[in-house]
Formats: structure tokens, sequence, C-alpha cells
């Protein structure tokens, strides 16, 4: 009994001790440069005292933060690599309505993960306004897929997974993903 008691003197809410947390944060990203750029969300990584970058390969890269642009919730990051395999990137203005996409990510921390939908709107804004015009698609996207690329059939990038917008938080909403 005194041992039991004993356990809960030192551990029970109240006590002395410090106890510290640490919080992370998941999200997507891709390479645009084979020396090491990477674009992502700037809501994936403001704030961050380290970025760590994990390859498809697994490996693993510290990278910096190069730029962030709140507006656009845009971030470019840098890693020490070279000879990396880089996206294609194309233009999100030729996009048309009804047009099939498919977003790459890491939803929940499930990685590689491709989902497919609809351009269904362009040019579309949030209420406030502040934030640049959005392509509007019906992707699944939930937690984690912010940062990754939104492709076109051709293999391009024409967008970055940037908001869910909807009541639950998860995909059952609409996704704007950021133009070029």
């Amino acid at each position: 009994m005194i041992r039991f008691f004993e356990f809960f003197r030192r551990f029970a809410p109240g006590d002395q001790l410090q106890r510290e947390f640490q919080t992370q944060s998941l999200g997507s990203g891709f390479i645009i440069s084979q020396d090491g750029y990477i674009m992502s969300n700037a809501h994936v990584v403001a704030n961050a005292d380290e970025v760590i970058v994990r390859l498809t390969d697994k490996r693993e890269f510290k990278a910096k933060v190069v730029g962030i642009d709140q507006r656009s919730d845009i971030a470019l990051l840098k890693i020490s690599a070279s000879g990396l395999p880089i996206v294609r990137i194309g233009d999100s203005s030729k996009l048309e309505v009804g047009e099939w996409v498919v977003a790459i990510g890491s939803p929940f921390g499930f990685t590689n993960s491709v989902s497919q939908g609809i351009v269904s709107a362009k040019e579309r804004s949030l209420p406030g306004g502040d934030v640049v015009p959005f392509i509007q698609t019906d992707v699944p996207i939930n937690p984690g897929n912010s940062g990754g690329p939104l492709f076109n059939l051709n293999g391009e990038v024409v967008g970055i997974n940037s908001q869910i917008y909807s009541r639950s938080g998860g995909y059952m909403g609409i996704v704007l993903c950021d133009s070029d």
C-alpha cells in the first residue's frame, strides 16, 4: 500500500516534476530542383524549430526554411542533397473545370498516398479574401496532405494542396489548392 501511495505522490497532478511537451506537425512537399529545393505550405513549417524532410527512399534531411509567403501559403525549403528526382511544373492557368487531377501526400502519416478528383472551380477565394485565388477540387485531402503536389494528367504540378474547407476538417468539403 505504501508503494502505491508513493507512486501517486511522485507522479500525480500538482507534483513538482516539470514535464516538457514536444509538438510535431506533419505535411507533404515536392522537390523542384535536383540540388534540394522543396516546395510545401507555409502553415506546415511556420514557427517550426526544426524541419525534417523524409524522402520516399526513407532518407531524412534537416531542412532550412528559405522563405515563406503567408498570403499564398507557400514555403520554400532547402536540403543538402544532389541528384534528386524532380517534378515537372505545369501551367495552372490552362486547367479546365471538370479536368481530372491527382493529389499525392501523406494523409495522417500514410506516405505516398494518391487520390484523384476533378477541378471543381478556378479562381476561388475564401471569405475575408486576403488569400490568393485557389483551385477548388473534390480530391479527397486530409491532414498531412498539405504541401503535396496537385498533378494534371500530363504529370505536371499545377497546384499545392493547401486547405480543407469543411465543417468536419476532413475531406468532405472543398479542397483548395494554390495555383502557381
